[in-house]
């Protein structure tokens, strides 16, 4: 066995290839496979699909109209009703009508987050901002039961609207004109729309699903999420969307739980993603749960399968963010890199977009890049904890102790798992001594030991 001074030594020696082991092991583990062959075919064929409709690379400040393939903004409907709290129905419908365009008629458009940033004054500004060459916007009124949306397609270039249109009727009208503005704004843009499958459900239930479109992925909205969700799924049991929804963010939160509570969270998300695929077969939220809880290591052969399907399943949405971070955990580090890179793009401003692409760049060594989307995480949404951690990291690797010393400050004002696990690595790369790389090899080694893997 090496003694510590080797140990040292390695470590100062390898501090490209340490960064990628870090990034590796943040959310659910390090994970090194003998089966990589099978999952470079994989990769290869997705790679092969994603060629023929890959979005060009944009140039800031200028827009993609003369391109030939469509890129849309659905910036976030006006809300015209009396009451401002009403807003979480107008976003929640323009984000509907993002998931029916981007799955029904396999349109590329840019991420909600990033679109709905521009509001009022500022939507004039989306579209060059966005660099995108069609732009839908809209207003809501409700009122009581009934509800008016008006919706208007422009192409940016020429400033044309190409299409309008104004839809009266009750609550329960919504999912047939979520449809029909899609297959109009398809039809506009010379695509085809396929609708797909969803029920009817009580307006009063379609409110809580669209309160529960996670932000931030704090513990505590995941949790809110997951109460809203079990609501909705109780009153509405043939409601697909939110029975993926639930299967997606109980998963994710599992990623925060003790480990002797995780096996039967893993299991309810099991449930309710078999359910939402019972409902709808390529629902890519059950999916992505169904990826997330599967253990670290011993199922490679059936991740891979999944992985597969959400690759195959029309329309992306979160799924997408995701395909390049398993690969990386599968070691494909460039592959990985240029996939997240291409989501970052439709999604700059979401924050697990940025945080995906952060630990791309940290996995490929690129920790200059990944440290400026890092610090606009912590600046921007302080309640997402992971990017603190990875972010201490980076500085680290950077030798920045002033700017250690000043997030150490910030994160030890915060109970978070993240950060302590982060500790015995800083103090390490901080101070070479034998105690501090003791410590970190003990840290790592009662980990594996307690959990067959690595998860910080």
């Amino acid at each position: 066995m090496a003694n510590i001074g080797d140990i040292g030594r390695w470590i100062a020696e390898n501090e490209s290839l340490l960064s990628g082991l870090v990034a590796l092991v943040v959310l659910v583990g390090l994970v090194l496979s003998p089966v990589g062959n099978g999952l470079r075919r994989l990769y290869t064929r997705y790679k092969q699909d994603q060629s023929s409709t890959a979005s060009p690379e944009l140039v800031p400040g200028t827009n993609s109209a003369a391109t030939t393939e469509p890129l849309l903004a659905v910036l976030a409907f006006d809300n015209l009703s009396s009451d401002p709290e009403m807003e979480f129905f107008s976003d929640g419908i323009s984000e509907e009508i993002i998931r029916r365009l981007s799955r029904g008629a396999a349109l590329k458009v840019i991420g909600r987050t990033s679109s709905f940033q521009f509001r009022g004054e500022r939507k004039a500004e989306a579209a060059n901002a966005l660099n995108c060459s069609h732009v839908l916007d809209g207003s809501i009124r409700r009122a009581a039961g009934s509800v008016r949306i008006s919706a208007h397609l422009l192409e940016a270039s020429s400033q044309t609207t190409l299409w309008s249109d104004r839809y009266d009727g009750s609550l329960e009208d919504v999912f047939t004109v979520q449809d029909e503005i899609s297959e109009n704004i398809a039809r506009s843009l010379n695509q085809t729309f396929s609708s797909f499958p969803t029920r009817a459900v009580d307006p009063e239930v379609y409110d809580l699903y669209l309160r529960s479109s996670p932000k931030s992925f704090a513990p505590d909205e995941l949790r809110g999420h997951v109460s809203l969700l079990e609501t909705v799924t109780q009153r509405a049991p043939n409601f697909a969307e939110a029975w993926g929804r639930l299967a997606y963010v109980r998963a994710f939160l599992n990623f925060y739980q003790p480990y002797a509570e995780r096996a039967a969270t893993a299991a309810l998300v099991e449930r309710e993603a078999a359910l939402a695929l019972a409902l709808d077969a390529q629902n890519i939220d059950a999916m992505i749960g169904q990826l997330f809880v599967l253990p670290p290591l011993g199922k490679f052969v059936e991740a891979g399968a999944i992985l597969e399907r959400i690759q195959r399943a029309p329309g992306s949405g979160d799924g997408s963010r995701y395909i390049g971070w398993y690969l990386r955990t599968m070691g494909h580090i460039r592959d990985s890199l240029d996939d997240t890179e291409r989501t970052y793009r439709l999604d700059t401003l979401d924050p697990m977009s940025a945080n995906t692409v952060a630990l791309a760049r940290m996995a490929a060594g690129q920790i200059a890049e990944a440290i400026p989307v890092y610090e606009d995480l912590v600046e921007r949404v302080p309640d997402m904890s992971f990017p603190v951690s990875s972010l201490l990291r980076a500085y680290a690797f950077q030798e920045d102790w002033a700017a250690v010393d000043r997030l150490l400050a910030l994160a030890a004002q915060r109970n978070m798992r993240e950060f302590q696990d982060t500790l015995p690595f800083v103090k390490a790369k901080r101070d070479l001594s034998p105690e501090h790389v003791d410590g970190w090899r003990r840290t790592l080694e009662e980990r594996v030991a307690e959990t067959g893997g690595v998860d910080v």
